[in-house]
């Protein structure tokens, strides 16, 4: 329900309910960038916190500031927005997101009346109790940070109605059959992509045919069979007036988020680790810096690590749910078992390098980084005679 001070958001009061919420994101991300910068002057180089007190402080600002934000750019119209990005719901076209998105829309209005709530009750300033608000808050502003440009973006759904690109159906068969030819021969340039309203694929590419290049779009995943070509313009930006707006993109697991991450595991980089073995006298030194690099768990080690990099961005290759996402999955899934046989091999290496009773011999002599200066009174060396160099003649 829209309360008596938010009139309803038709005509020009939609963008600026939808800027609220674009600005409300763009003060949070500078929010969480410098208190970020601040954590990081808390912890060691190893990633762990060693000033709690100083960590404490830097949250207790960055609760203080969202809060201030969501002050000035959502609360006067919070509700309205949301209105706003209900109606547009309600007049889309049937497409798999909607129903994710309407549960978006309930869990901003339930942060939106928390926030409310304590807004109209707030603690003395400066006090304990402020700060536990505060702090109550966050993951209520971190909610709108991470997810308001849904409710955004529905609010201007109905300033951006789109038609599609005027083809008949013989001009698009035509310009299909030329994109597929165009394909064929590698001329045909993806430059975009992003879904439309109604759940389905738009790419541009520029359809390149005898040294002559012609901006299109098309329908559909471009590497499986039955995409089309549903228009052609002379730049991006004629197209952009004309093809569906995007909405916004997914993500590749819904309980992330960006303003409300976990505290990072301390980890030891792979130059430490080199470091290390460079360092090392004996045999059990570099073993452990090897040690370092396969170790799982928590603590896990940059091999461990990089294993856990290929997986995730082969589960985000196959989430795109594209002929060529499954392939770059399928790839990236085969990386993930060599690295994991590499790490045993490592693992194993590192242990029978442990088992060797050794230390490095004596000739390995080191050299001195710093020559020690002639004594006062002592005349330098002479220093050898330059090469004379033999006149040139032109």
């Amino acid at each position: 329900m829209t309360p008596a001070n938010n009139p309803p958001p038709d005509g020009p009061l939609a963008p600026e309910l939808a800027n609220g919420a674009r600005d409300f994101r763009l003060r949070m991300a500078v929010i969480d960038r410098e208190t970020e910068t601040a954590l990081d002057m808390t912890r060691d180089r190893y990633g762990s916190t060693v000033h709690p007190s100083a960590a404490a402080a830097a949250r207790a600002h960055r609760d203080k500031a969202a809060v201030e934000a969501y002050t000035t750019h959502l609360a006067p119209h919070a509700d309205a927005l949301l209105d706003a990005a209900r109606r547009a719901l309600d007049e889309l076209p049937p497409a798999r997101h909607l129903a994710g998105w309407r549960t978006v829309l309930d869990g901003l209005a339930a942060s939106a009346t928390e926030i409310r709530q304590a807004l109209d009750r707030p603690a003395a300033p400066g006090s304990p109790a402020e700060r536990a608000q505060h702090l109550a808050l966050w993951p209520h502003l971190a909610a709108w940070a991470d997810h308001g440009i849904i409710a955004s973006n529905l609010a201007d759904q109905n300033q951006h109605q789109h038609h599609k690109a005027p083809l008949t159906e013989e001009e698009q068969r035509m310009w299909t059959e030329r994109a597929q030819a165009a394909q064929q021969r590698g001329e045909l340039e993806l430059t975009e992509s992003w879904y439309a309203a109604d759940g389905r694929p738009i790419s541009l590419a520029y359809l390149v045919e005898d040294d002559d290049s012609t901006l299109v779009a098309l329908r559909g995943d471009p590497d499986a069979p039955g995409w089309q070509v549903i228009g052609h313009y002379a730049h991006e930006y004629e197209a952009g007036k004309v093809l569906p707006a995007p909405v916004p993109s997914g993500v590749l697991r819904a309980d992330v988020s960006r303003f409300n991450r976990p505290v990072p595991a301390p980890e030891v980089s792979l130059q430490e680790l080199i470091r290390d073995v460079v360092e090392g006298r004996t045999a059990g030194d570099a073993s452990d810096a090897l040690l370092g690099a396969v170790q799982r768990g928590y603590n896990a080690g940059p091999m461990v690590r990089l294993k856990e990099l290929l997986e995730t961005s082969g589960q985000f290759a196959s989430a795109l749910e594209t002929v060529q996402g499954r392939q770059i999955a399928a790839r990236l899934s085969a990386l993930g078992r060599q690295i994991e046989f590499l790490t045993r091999e490592v693992e194993e290496a590192a242990e029978d390098l442990g088992a060797t009773v050794a230390v490095l011999p004596p000739h390995r002599t080191p050299v001195l980084r710093v020559r020690a200066r002639p004594a006062v009174g002592t005349t330098p060396p002479t220093p050898p005679p330059r090469a004379s160099t033999p006149a040139r003649h032109r």
